[in-house]
């Protein structure tokens, strides 16, 4: 609608000191024309905005004005909400200064809107954290924080997953990103994207050189980057498995990181097949805790280890008969 529309150009302009029209048009999905009518509509309206023309140029409101109007609808003031239930606040310490920001944004929420957002912080809860993956790791992002925002170099203390031994890094920071409850630092090494743990990290520090990013580089793209690096890297071993019906949820929803594609169920009967790519075939013991309601059938090597696995168990239980 067009109030929207003249609304969100309003809260930009109070945002930025000049808009090219072309921003504003892009963002607001319409034509360079409309957003000139707009402003049109807006000066008629009393609000001091102007256009500059030229290279350069966009628009702008006068120094000093401002607007008190949050033009919040009643589904972008439960949207807020339900962000604020996501709890990646409490890492970064500002469980305080949420409180208080929510506390501004309910006051300044017309009035019948204020018990829908009520109601959204009672009743949408959202924990992060994945089923069965164990209490989370208490993890201070305070510098990691400091760093993305202070433009330079970080120097890390950093433990890879399996050794001991920290190994010591200097890294241009781009951003910080929390996945399924865990905190990770997007940053490039020697000019190439990598994805640091919080967890791992044993020390950090500001250098005092400048960061050094590539040019037109933003974190998103450097996260998409590394994400799919992480979920479309191949499997050294494909495992093909059948899983009886009553615990194909639980197996889906445990190894869906390793599954090519969806269950297949069998002609007749209470059975499913399944393909799984995993890096080794002693990854396949992790399948024994589903008894049997999951067998293995290729490839040999890892039927055979659980067989002598299933073995190994066998014996110990017999011997304490």
């Amino acid at each position: 609608m067009k109030s929207d529309r003249l609304l969100s150009i309003l809260l930009l302009l109070q945002t930025r000191a000049l808009v090219p029209a072309t921003e504003l048009a892009e963002r607001l999905e319409v034509s360079v024309r409309t957003i000139y009518r707009d402003v049109e509509a807006l000066s008629a309206s009393g609000v001091p905005v102007y256009a500059e023309r030229g290279r350069n140029g966009g628009i702008a409101l006068l120094p000093g004005f401002r607007t008190d109007v949050t033009g919040l609808t009643q589904d972008e003031s439960r949207a807020l909400f339900v962000l604020a239930a996501q709890g990646a606040h409490t890492a970064l310490g500002l469980d305080a200064a949420l409180g208080s920001a929510l506390r501004k944004v309910m006051a300044a929420l017309p009035a019948p809107h204020r018990p829908a957002a009520e109601q959204t912080s009672r009743r949408i809860l959202v924990d992060p954290v994945r089923w069965l993956s164990g209490p989370p790791t208490a993890v201070d992002v305070g510098d990691l924080h400091d760093a993305v925002f202070a433009d330079r170099r970080l120097r890390l203390r950093y433990r890879h997953s399996g050794t001991d031994t920290p190994r010591t890094y200097t890294v241009d920071p781009y951003g910080l990103v929390v996945k399924a409850g865990v905190w990770y630092l997007i940053a490039d090494l020697d000019g190439e994207p990598r994805l640091f743990r919080a967890d791992r990290v044993r020390q950090a520090a500001l250098t005092e050189e400048p960061v050094v990013r590539r040019t037109g580089v933003e974190p998103a793209d450097v996260w998409e980057a590394l994400r799919r690096q992480v979920e479309e890297r191949p499997g050294g071993v494909r495992l093909r498995v059948r899983v009886h019906r009553s615990r194909l949820d639980l197996f889906v929803r445990l190894h869906t990181g390793e599954l090519t594609g969806p269950p297949e169920p069998e002609e007749a009967g209470e059975w499913v097949r399944a393909e799984l790519a995993v890096p080794e075939v002693a990854w396949a013991r992790s399948l024994l805790s589903f008894g049997p309601n999951l067998e293995v059938c290729s490839p040999p090597e890892a039927r055979g280890l659980l067989a002598e696995a299933a073995a190994a168990v066998m014996e110990l239980y017999a011997g304490n008969g």
